[in-house]
């Protein structure tokens, strides 16, 4: 009697024995090279020089074209180099250059790891935005809408032109029944506003004001402030120092409000990592950093690398923080949802 037999071909090859054999080979490869500690000492001295640059990036100093707040502002972005350097270390079969990319993608983790995290919450009872509005903005009504459409409570807007501040009013006057405007910052609001004046920031215009906004938790003491744009310059550098002057200025100004709930909103010019900000930045949370989903970057809105825009709040909590979509300006909106604690006074 005739028996046939079938002979199995499997897969060609294919699945998790092709892929295991590939990275045997490359083991095979690597193990019995006396020259894998010894090749790529360039690429692992890189590797070590990307991490200190990331561990003690506070203490780059600034004398020489403020570099310090320069490397702080796109300090995230070093990790890019990371991926590059792992990549170089294998193609030249270096076990040196390998673990000494371990050094920066340790600290990177260490400095930005928690961003990744999503640590936004759900409840709340104040939704609060900002959005510097662009003065070349070339759809200030439709701009207004959008903001609006976000749901929130108090808005503040940077960068008013006296031409567009008219088109602004009409168009947010029926979601915001109060608003105050002081020189190119304003601030909208469901609920009611008084004490409305400019704030000082040394720059002889107004780019700052304050207000209080009596939320049905009770007083919050809201700050807008568009701080002095910052410039790299080939023979200057990153040229800041009208904007750290003017940041210095608006931190006294906080650390000396009488109300206890402080929220500032505004475009700072500058992202929490920049120790020039740091009289700001000190004594208020970033609702990004607190209860965001990633970095949250908001300049420039084609293609997102900085978060200069801030909500930063002080005795209140912070439960989720979100950017919104494209407007007609250069920067993203950004929007945020606190607890007001009913108690503070």
């Amino acid at each position: 009697m005739a028996q046939a037999y079938m002979t199995e071909t499997g897969s060609g090859g294919q699945g998790p024995d092709r892929r295991g054999s590939r990275l045997r080979r490359l083991l095979d490869g690597w193990r019995g090279d006396r020259g894998i500690w010894r090749r790529g000492l360039v690429l692992a001295a890189l590797a070590a020089i990307l991490a200190l640059v990331m561990l003690l990036h506070a203490q780059i100093p600034n004398t020489i074209g403020n570099l310090g707040s320069l490397t702080e502002t796109f300090l995230p972005w070093l990790g890019l180099f990371i991926p590059i350097l792992l990549i170089l270390a294998f193609v030249r079969k270096s076990a040196s250059a390998l673990i000494a990319v371990l050094l920066p993608a340790i600290v990177w983790l260490n400095l930005f790891g928690g961003l990744l995290t999503d640590k936004t919450g759900s409840g709340g009872d104040l939704t609060v935005a900002t959005h510097n509005v662009n003065a070349d903005n070339p759809d200030p009504s439709g701009t207004a809408r959008d903001v609006a459409a976000s749901g929130a409570d108090v808005l503040a807007l940077e960068e008013l032109t006296a031409s567009a501040v008219p088109v602004y009013e009409k168009a947010l006057a029926s979601t915001y029944k109060y608003h105050s405007v002081q020189g190119t910052v304003g601030l909208w609001s469901k609920y009611p506003l008084t004490g409305s004046q400019p704030v000082d920031i040394k720059l002889g215009w107004t780019r700052a004001m304050r207000a209080t906004v009596t939320t049905p938790a009770g007083q919050v003491a809201f700050y807008v402030a568009h701080l002095p744009s910052v410039r790299v310059k080939l023979e200057a550098g990153f040229t800041a120092r009208q904007r750290d002057k003017s940041a210095d200025a608006l931190g006294e100004a906080i650390a000396d409000e009488s109300i206890k709930r402080v929220v500032l909103l505004g475009d700072l010019n500058g992202t929490m990592n920049d120790r020039a900000l740091n009289a700001v930045t000190a004594q208020m949370r970033s609702t990004q950093g607190a209860a965001g989903s990633g970095f949250g970057f908001s300049w420039p809105a084609s293609f997102p690398m900085a978060r200069i825009d801030q909500i930063m709040v002080k005795g209140i909590e912070p439960v989720t923080s979100w950017t919104l979509p494209e407007t007609g300006s250069d920067h993203l909106p950004i929007a945020a949802r606190v607890k007001v604690d009913a108690t503070a006074s």
